[in-house]
């Protein structure tokens, strides 16, 4: 078993570097096995490129040990915006959620409603734009079908009560986009009927990776229209000159071959995940953000996302007064410390990585900024 402390010394991030949500930076091994296949791809030696072959079987073992879905029931895919699409064009019915969502749900709603009118969409407002189970159950109407909500919201950081979701929502669909919390999360996966992610951010596989895990019951109903040659029964020497059926399942929903180094990269990361064990990151996490939250208190700025661990991930926003907003992003910026400023806030997300010297960072930010408004 890895320790939380050995998988963090497997990263090389620089210091002040605090935006995992948008992209985390690979790990050492993860970079090490892009190169190693890399070279034998370069080279293509006799016989190498049943290495390639081989990712397939290992990235859905991979996916398997961090969601508990049997590998015949994921699938690799190249970002969680395509595994939403998938999951919508395969509904019919009505999809609930919520109108600030990070826009790869609700377009992946509106494409399927536009294209095949057999879906409708109703979004709803809840509260600050968080998703709780009371706000699902009040905005439920006999039509809906399917519940489509992140597992932890982009704006806030505000991490969704699944089991509470699934529990007022019955038997009805229910799909997560687990990007924002995927690997640093242990979250009951269990209950969804599609969970679809990106390993790009907190993974730190890399762009590219991804995959969709189905239910038993999604795997049989959802309809797989966006189905390409290897999601298809093509018999060995097939002329092609008739388009077969999509096989059966989750293989069903794929287009074409997948990269093999991108399936490596994402295989690599979330082996790292398996070892070290979620519950013990999501710990190490949830200790950085609090370590920010501090340090926000310390300078007065406000924080805008749950204190309390069980609502919140790796996410921390804080929201200025807007006239100070400006200069403060600008002292972020001085001092070295990436982040994400947008609609009037700035949003910090923290890994096992993130460091002592990007703490400094940070408050040395908030101390030059705090010294501007004193003029």
């Amino acid at each position: 078993m890895t320790t939380i402390d050995e998988f963090a010394q497997t990263f090389d991030d620089d210091p002040g570097y605090l935006d995992f949500a948008s992209f985390g930076p690979m790990g050492r091994p993860v970079l090490d096995e892009q190169n190693a296949l890399g070279e034998i791809h370069a080279r293509a030696r006799y016989g190498a490129a049943a290495v390639f072959d081989e990712q397939e079987i290992r990235v859905r073992e991979a996916i398997r040990r961090v969601t508990g879905f049997p590998t015949d029931r994921v699938v690799f895919q190249p970002n969680a915006s395509m595994g939403l699409m998938h999951a919508m064009f395969g509904l019919s019915g009505q999809v609930l959620y919520s109108a600030r969502e990070y826009p790869s749900i609700p377009m992946a709603a509106q494409r399927a409603a536009q294209a095949l009118h057999t879906l409708d969409q109703i979004t709803m407002q809840p509260a600050g734009g968080i998703v709780t189970p009371s706000a699902v159950r009040d905005n439920l109407t006999p039509a809906t079908t399917a519940v489509a909500v992140s597992l932890v919201d982009y704006r806030t950081g505000y991490l969704a009560d699944l089991e509470g979701i699934r529990d007022v929502i019955g038997d009805r669909i229910l799909i997560v986009d687990a990007i924002q919390g995927f690997s640093v999360v242990d979250a009951p996966y269990e209950v969804a009927d599609v969970v679809v992610a990106g390993g790009q951010k907190w993974v730190r596989a890399g762009w590219g990776t991804g995959f969709m895990a189905l239910s038993e019951r999604a795997a049989t109903d959802l309809v797989p229209l966006i189905s390409g040659v290897t999601g298809t029964i093509v018999p060995m020497g097939a002329s092609y000159e008739e388009v077969p059926p999509p096989l059966q399942g989750a293989a069903a929903f794929q287009i074409t071959r997948n990269d093999p180094v991108a399936q490596a990269r994402f295989s690599t990361a979330l082996e790292a995940v398996a070892e070290v064990g979620l519950p013990a990151i999501q710990q190490a996490i949830a200790e950085k953000v609090t370590a920010l939250i501090d340090i926000a208190d310390e300078f007065g700025i406000p924080v805008v996302s749950s204190r309390d661990e069980r609502e919140r991930a790796g996410i921390l926003v804080l929201e200025p007064d807007p006239e100070q907003l400006t200069a403060l992003t600008a002292e972020l910026i001085n001092h070295g410390v990436t982040a994400t400023v947008r609609g009037g806030a700035v949003r910090l997300s923290a890994h096992v990585s993130t460091g002592e010297a990007t703490f400094e960072a940070l408050r040395g930010a908030l101390t030059s900024f705090g010294s501007s408004l004193s003029y």
